[in-house]
């Protein structure tokens, strides 16, 4: 964003949010990067981070967070839930990136305290395009995640943990998902999400008695094994029983 930019939003020099997002493609965990362009062009140094920027002061956070990420990579109407707040007085190390905020920033040298987010994306549904100061919006696996800009490493990271926590309460997993999945696919997202090999039967076991899966009389099509049964999420039947306990324990 140009310094004409910040001036028209009256963005607050001292405050900011980055943005989180998740993707699951072909049973892998994704995370959402932009590569910024760079203060040097004939420097040919690539520098990656999570979509973000400065607040509007007329704005409250969530709408800030919609707009920068729609600004930098055309991602609309995506829910975006806040999981932390990072103000380290030290979060800017890089040379490169000191350097980049002195062409971009009013107020370079002034301190920035950011407020994260992250959201859970299907990843066919949505076609990220970089905008403003991002020269590259992409899809990064999580096990692949380079060298970001400023603290952005400890903020993906922190939204990851955030978000193998929230899978244990709350079937989050499904806004991964097609409409219709099955069993074997649900388990998946949990898996890759939380690291680990899951008991195939006590998974099962747990996730049916949670009572919010509801079982379709269709099974899978064109795939060279046994076809599988497959199942929709019960949305209302879940606002039903939100209120119990559903830790899963995995």
């Amino acid at each position: 964003m140009t310094l004409e930019e910040q001036q028209k939003h009256q963005l607050n020099p001292h405050v900011s949010v980055d943005c989180v997002i998740f993707g699951f493609d072909e049973g892998e965990l994704k995370v959402l990067l932009i590569e910024r362009d760079v203060a040097n062009p004939q420097n040919n140094t690539k520098r990656f981070s999570l979509p973000g920027n400065l607040v509007d002061d007329a704005e409250d956070l969530d709408t800030s967070a919609k707009r920068v990420l729609k600004e930098l990579t055309m991602l609309d109407n995506i829910f975006l839930e806040q999981f932390f707040t990072f103000g380290n007085p030290d979060r800017v190390k890089n040379a490169e990136d000191a350097q980049w905020l002195n062409e971009v920033r009013d107020l370079p040298t002034a301190r920035v305290i950011t407020v994260a987010y992250y959201s859970l994306v299907k990843i066919g549904d949505y076609a990220p395009s970089a905008a403003s100061f991002a020269r590259k919006a992409f899809w990064c696996p999580v096990s692949e995640v380079p060298d970001l800009a400023f603290d952005h490493n400890q903020i993906f990271t922190t939204a990851l943990n955030s978000l193998k926590n929230k899978l244990r309460i709350e079937p989050v997993g499904f806004e991964l998902l097609p409409k219709k999945f099955t069993l074997g696919q649900l388990q998946k997202v949990y898996e890759t999400i939380l690291g680990t090999t899951l008991d195939k039967r006590n998974f099962r076991r747990k996730i049916l008695n949670k009572g919010f899966l509801k079982p379709l009389q269709e099974k899978q099509k064109g795939v060279p094994h046994k076809r599988a049964r497959l199942f929709e999420f019960d949305k209302e039947n879940y606002e039903l029983i939100k209120a119990k306990s559903l830790y899963f324990d995995f």
